[in-house]
């Protein structure tokens, strides 16, 4: 039960980051900190393979936003090498797309 509390802990984290970066006006710092948060959240309690994986696509889908390109790189590439390694084609080319757009 605590596991599953953490689990969606984790979840409403990475989706309010992700909304933070969507507004006209996005607030990139409260992104940078509910990504980070769910990231330690779903590494270090839960071991949630692909929600740390989630949580780093996220987190270089916001560096690449903001011009950070070499921790945008290193999230992006630690996020494909997890979805490679799950086997979950449909992630793993989001996240080739956003290293693509890196240039």
């Amino acid at each position: 039960m605590a596991s599953e509390r953490r689990e969606s802990e984790v979840i409403a984290l990475s989706l309010l980051g992700a909304i933070c970066m969507q507004h006209d006006r996005p607030d990139l710092g409260e992104a940078d900190r509910t990504y980070s948060q769910a990231l330690h959240l779903a590494r270090q309690q839960l071991g949630a393979r692909p929600l740390v994986a989630h949580c780093h696509l996220g987190l270089g889908k916001l560096y690449r936003r903001t011009e950070t390109h070499e921790q945008a790189r290193e999230h992006l590439t630690t996020a494909m090498t997890m979805y490679r390694e799950m086997d979950t084609r449909f992630w793993l080319e989001r996240a080739e797309a956003e290293r693509g757009a890196l240039a």
